[in-house]
C-alpha cells in the first residue's frame, strides 16, 4: 500500500501560515502586502534512483524513486517559502506556484514562490 505522505505534500492544516494558490482567500481581506517571497532547493540525483529509473523508463511506468525525491524537494521548498513568510512579518502567501528547472545538469532545481501578506477575517 502506498503511503499518502510519500507522493504528496504541502503546508500542513494547523500551520500558522495560510498558503493558497489563489489571489485571495475568501472571508478574508489583506491588511498588508509584504511583497514576493521563495523557497529555494536544487537537488542532485541519486546514482542508484538514476539507474534503476533508466531501466523503468525503458519498460514504461511510473518512476517512483524519482517521484519521492520531486515531492521531497518541493516540500523542502515550501518549507523555505514559510519561514520567509514568518520571517518578514506575514501570515499568508498568495498566488503560490512552483518553478521547476534542470541546473546545469546536476539536479534539479525547485522553486516555491507567491506574495507574502498579512490577513485577516472579515468581520
Amino acid at each position: 500500500m502506498t503511503n499518502i505522505a510519500d507522493y504528496g505534500g504541502g503546508v500542513p492544516a494547523d500551520s500558522d501560515v495560510l498558503v493558497v494558490t489563489t489571489n485571495e482567500v475568501p472571508g478574508h481581506r489583506v491588511d498588508r502586502v509584504i511583497g514576493e517571497v521563495f523557497g529555494l532547493t536544487v537537488r542532485s540525483r541519486h546514482l542508484g534512483t538514476q539507474i534503476g529509473a533508466s531501466f523503468k523508463s525503458m519498460l514504461g511506468g511510473e518512476l517512483k524513486g524519482l517521484t519521492k525525491t520531486l515531492v521531497e524537494s518541493r516540500n523542502q521548498a515550501m518549507e523555505r517559502l514559510v519561514e520567509q513568510v514568518r520571517a518578514r512579518g506575514g501570515n499568508a502567501v498568495l498566488a503560490m506556484r512552483f518553478d521547476v528547472t534542470e541546473a546545469a545538469d546536476l539536479g534539479t532545481e525547485i522553486c516555491a514562490y507567491g506574495t507574502a501578506v498579512v490577513i485577516s477575517p472579515l468581520g
